[in-house]
């Protein structure tokens, strides 16, 4: 009787082994670029690496033996380490990442440069293969134990994981070539071949225009971005000093700011702390110079609490601070070709193009995660949550800097940044432009007095100023301030300084402003003021500091009113105005 042996399974693996050494043994029958024995993991006497064997000729041996061989992989001929790593962590990763699978671990088997490269199980532990370095020298290819700085393996990319994660493609639709585990699991073998350096670096998918981080991650507003586009060189201040592998930041794509090893920002694996980062290309050279306006007279100042920013910080408890990416998302940043928001705008103020897809805090003070105006990424910092303002008015009437507050809808008088702000029904000295308008943004007081927008050369928005406030335009808010078209010149953007001057809407405007040298901040707040609209109307709200005594204004219809308050040592006891 002939006796079936159950050792078939272990019989089928032969064949593998002698059609892998066959193809070793035959290099041509392979496209050299395909070809592991062209790659750098062709570590034998012979290999086109700096690391080589001293005399072994063999080139699958340092990874694949026939005999007694380890269970972890077909004909496996390395001990796994056994250390513990420490892991990516981040507070916006959405996956669990657990220490590093098996398949992750026959990689770092050498990558961890903890065991020698040479120590394989075909041979006696105290006869390695020698070579002309036993262990993985530092540099980007060895990970140590430190793995928090790599990108994560070690955790499931599932539909749940997608589930939690908006910025991440479904599994399901990924493309074959990544390879994940039986139950989704990503190592490190699903974006690196071993035995394939087609690509570079072992890849399974080309990273040339974002190509490979693109085929999971899928970053809102990426394709039309700025970044996604550019054709300029990345600087190697910006990569800190790492060679691209490309020319342009377009083909560099994800790779121009992050790296997927040893990264020096561990969270979000960034090559340099945010700020450098943008700073390295926005200085004039590579992109619009932002350098030239970071340390003017007003502004903000991204130095004095630099890293402090965190994606997942909650707008209404986050510490104070700025930094670029607080107003902009670098994967969805985009130039406005117009050159930027006209100065009144005829819509609801819709966020531009360089703030597109960023968190905000609407005007019911609600956190957003996809702002759709611009004051909901200003309300950030400058509503509920207020930061402090060095030389803010202190005001009769005071929101401490909340300006959410300010422009409500029940607001007693605002200037219109938004629809439902309460405005004045006329407003005698509006220029012809502003009076066709009827909504007003951040951006047309607060900017950069050089800005394209306004005619200038410089960078548009907010970033620095050489008037306080950060002001597009001149504003004295000193007692005693000479009235010139130069001194206001903010509001005389909007209203004719002609009609101030001539009393068409107060018949003492010329007295205040030119006699008496009293700055149109003393009477007028800029935002909006909460409270009685007859005591408030025309955004009327003292400055405290100047204006004392009991400091009531009564509205008594169009263009009269009487106050009562003590200014400039004079006593206005029902100081009744009008017709």
């Amino acid at each position: 009787m002939e006796i079936t042996p159950r050792t078939t399974p272990t019989r089928r693996r032969w064949p593998i082994a002698i059609a892998l050494l066959a193809a070793v043994a035959s290099p041509s029958l392979l496209a050299a670029d395909e070809s592991v024995v062209n790659s750098v993991h062709n570590l034998s006497a012979t290999g086109p690496g700096k690391i080589r064997a001293l005399d072994e000729s063999r080139v699958c041996i340092f990874c694949h033996t026939p005999h007694n061989a380890s269970p972890q992989a077909p004909l496996w001929n390395r001990t796994n380490p056994q250390t513990h790593y420490r892991v990516y962590d981040s507070s916006t990763t959405d996956a669990r990442i657990d220490q590093p699978g098996g398949a992750s671990k026959m990689c770092l088997s050498c990558h961890d440069g903890s065991i020698a490269m040479g120590l394989v199980l075909s041979r006696d532990a105290s006869d390695p293969i020698k070579l002309n370095q036993q262990f993985l020298p530092s540099g980007r290819t060895n990970l140590t134990n430190d793995l928090s700085d790599d990108h994560p393996v070690g955790f499931r990319f599932d539909r749940q994981l997608f589930n939690r994660d908006h910025q991440l493609r479904s599994p399901d639709v990924v493309s074959r070539d990544i390879k994940l585990g039986d139950r989704g699991e990503l190592e490190c073998i699903a974006c690196h071949n071993p035995h394939n350096n087609e690509h570079g670096d072992f890849l399974r998918i080309p990273q040339r225009r974002g190509v490979l981080c693109n085929t999971c991650h899928r970053m809102d507003g990426w394709q039309l971005s700025s970044h996604a586009n550019s054709p300029k060189s990345v600087p190697l201040v910006a990569s800190n000093g790492v060679q691209l592998p490309f020319q342009s930041m377009a083909d560099n794509a994800c790779s121009s700011c992050h790296a997927s090893h040893n990264a020096q920002e561990r969270e979000r694996l960034l090559r340099n702390p945010s700020f450098e980062l943008c700073i390295a290309c926005h200085d004039g050279v590579t992109a619009r110079d932002m350098s030239g306006v970071l340390n003017s007279r007003s502004g903000h100042y991204f130095r004095r609490h630099r890293d402090v920013h965190d994606p997942a910080e909650n707008a209404l408890s986050m510490r104070p601070h700025v930094d670029c990416v607080d107003c902009h998302n670098p994967h969805a940043v985009a130039d406005n070709p117009a050159g930027a928001l006209t100065r009144v705008i005829t819509t609801d103020p819709i966020l531009p193009p360089a703030m597109s897809s960023m968190s905000g805090v609407t005007l019911t003070g609600s956190p957003t995660e996809t702002a759709t105006r611009y004051y909901e990424v200003c309300f950030r910092c400058h509503a509920d949550n207020t930061v402090p303002i060095t030389g803010r008015i202190i005001r009769q009437r005071d929101s401490v800097g909340n300006i959410r507050r300010q422009i409500l809808p029940t607001a007693a008088s605002a200037h219109p940044m938004t629809f439902a702000a309460r405005r004045g029904a006329e407003v005698p000295s509006l220029l012809p432009a502003a009076r066709s308008k009827s909504i007003i943004g951040c951006q047309d007081c607060h900017n950069n007095p050089d800005a394209r927008q306004l005619g200038g050369t410089g960078p548009n928005g907010p970033h620095g100023s050489r008037f306080d406030f950060l002001l597009a335009a001149r504003y004295e808010t000193a007692d005693f301030s000479v009235e010139s078209p130069q001194t206001y010149a903010l509001c005389y953007q909007c209203h004719d300084r002609t009609s101030i001057l001539n009393d068409e809407s107060f018949d003492f405007h010329n007295r205040h402003i030119v006699t008496a040298r009293t700055p149109c901040s003393v009477c007028h707040t800029p935002h909006g003021v909460s409270g009685s609209p007859s005591q408030h109307s025309s955004l009327i709200n003292f400055d405290i500091s100047i204006v004392g005594g009991q400091r009531l204004f009564q509205d008594m219809g169009r263009f009269q009113g009487s106050c009562t308050l003590t200014c400039h040592g004079v006593n206005h006891v029902n100081f009744t105005y009008g017709p």
